[in-house]
């Protein structure tokens, strides 16, 4: 799947989810090795786990994150 991001320096996110696990996770732009950690980090996890753990989070002053638009992205997909 794939997911437009919005505030954030990345532009895309694109993931799966394999039998009720998030897996694939990758950022179009955005700081590469942060969410390269993020990407590893949430492998295997449940969307509902992914997003208790992300949803929320700012970036400096911006209103939302990478982090917080993964979760914005997994919760429109369950």
């Amino acid at each position: 799947m794939t997911f437009k991001t919005s505030g954030t320096c990345s532009q895309l996110i694109n993931f799966d989810i394999v039998d009720g696990k998030v897996t694939n996770v990758s950022f179009q732009g955005g700081c590469n090795g942060n969410l390269q950690g993020i990407s590893h980090l949430v492998e295997g996890m449940t969307p509902e786990e992914v997003i208790s753990k992300l949803e929320g989070i700012k970036c400096g002053f911006k209103p939302t994150s990478c982090p917080d638009q993964l979760a914005k992205a997994l919760k429109s997909v369950i």
